[in-house]
C-alpha cells in the first residue's frame, strides 16, 4: 500500500492514539457542517457536550479491542470479523447509553475499533501494516453485506444499490484507501487541511443521506475549491454556514479524519 509514511514497524499505543484522535476531531473548530466549539453544525440532536460524554463512554473499549486482537492473533484474518462484532455492538450500546440514544460515534467505533483490533493482532505496526490488516479482516464484507442482499432495509443497502456507494464497509475493506489518498498530499501541519482533503474525495454516505448525490457533489466541489484557492477561518465559517443552510453534515469525513490522525501518528 503506497502513500503512507513509515516503513519500519514499532510498538505503538494505538488505543491511546484513537482516543486522542476523537478529541482532536471534536475540538477542531470551525468544522463545516459538524459539531464543534462554535455551534452544532447541521445537527439538532447533538452538541459539543454530548460528544464529550460519548467519547468518555466509548474510549475505554479501544484497549479491549486491542486485547481481543492480541488474544486471537493466531487465527486467520478472515475469521476475525465475527470475533470483533459483539464487542463493537457493546461499545455502541455504551455510546447510546451516554447520549440518550443519539448516534454520535457509530462510524468512529467501527473504524477505530478495527484499527485497535488490528494493532493488537500485529504487535509492532506501521500505517501500511495496519491498513493491510484491516483490509484482510474485512475482505468480502461489501459482497456479503451489500452486493448479495436484495433488501433495501438500511441506508447503506439503498445507497449501494442506487449509487454503488460502499460506505464505511468499503472504506475498511479497501484498507482506508480514501484516508491514504488524503494523507499522501497533506503537509501534516493543519488538521483543517486534512479534513478538506477528505471532504473533497470522500463519497460520504452521510451527505448522500441528507442531500442526495447533489449534496455530496456540493461539498466535494466546495472543499476542492478551498484547497485550490486558499482558505482561512473566515472561509471555513462561510462553508459552515452554507452546509448548515443546506442541512449537510460530512460526518463520514469526520470519522475518517480520526483514522487519518491515528495513521499519521503511527508513522511519526
Amino acid at each position: 500500500m503506497a502513500g503512507l509514511f513509515a516503513i519500519n514497524t514499532r510498538n505503538v499505543d494505538v488505543p491511546a492514539l484513537a482516543e486522542e484522535a476523537l478529541w482532536q476531531e471534536l475540538d477542531l473548530t470551525p468544522k463545516p457542517g459538524l459539531v464543534d466549539k462554535y455551534n452544532n453544525g447541521a445537527h439538532r440532536d447533538m452538541d459539543h457536550a454530548l460528544f464529550v460524554r460519548s467519547i468518555a463512554a466509548i474510549t475505554p473499549w479501544f484497549t479491549r479491542f486491542a486485547e481481543l486482537g492480541d488474544k486471537h492473533a493466531h487465527r486467520p484474518a478472515g475469521e476475525q470479523l465475527r470475533m470483533i462484532r459483539p464487542m463493537g455492538i457493546a461499545c455502541e450500546q455504551a455510546m447510546y447509553a451516554a447520549t440518550g440514544g443519539v448516534n454520535t460515534h457509530k462510524g468512529g467505533i467501527f473504524a477505530l475499533g478495527l484499527l485497535c483490533f488490528a494493532a493488537g493482532r500485529l504487535g509492532e505496526v506501521n500505517p501500511q501494516r495496519l491498513c493491510r490488516e484491516v483490509s484482510d479482516i474485512c475482505r468480502g464484507l461489501v459482497e456479503r453485506e451489500l452486493a448479495s442482499r436484495s433488501s433495501l432495509a438500511t441506508a447503506g443497502e439503498r445507497q449501494f444499490h442506487q449509487f454503488g456507494l460502499t460506505g464505511a464497509r468499503g472504506e475498511a475493506e479497501s484498507g482506508f484507501a480514501t484516508v491514504r489518498k488524503a494523507l499522501s498530499g497533506w503537509n501534516r501541519r493543519h488538521l483543517h487541511a486534512l479534513l478538506l482533503r477528505l471532504m473533497a474525495v470522500n463519497p460520504d454516505s452521510n451527505l448522500v443521506s441528507r442531500g442526495g448525490m447533489n449534496g455530496l457533489r456540493y461539498v466535494q466541489d466546495y472543499a476542492h475549491d478551498l484547497l485550490e484557492n486558499g482558505w482561512d477561518e473566515g472561509a471555513l465559517i462561510a462553508m459552515d454556514n452554507a452546509l448548515i443552510t443546506r442541512n449537510l453534515s460530512p460526518g463520514g469525513s469526520a470519522d475518517l479524519l480520526s483514522v487519518g490522525w491515528v495513521l499519521s501518528k503511527v508513522s511519526a
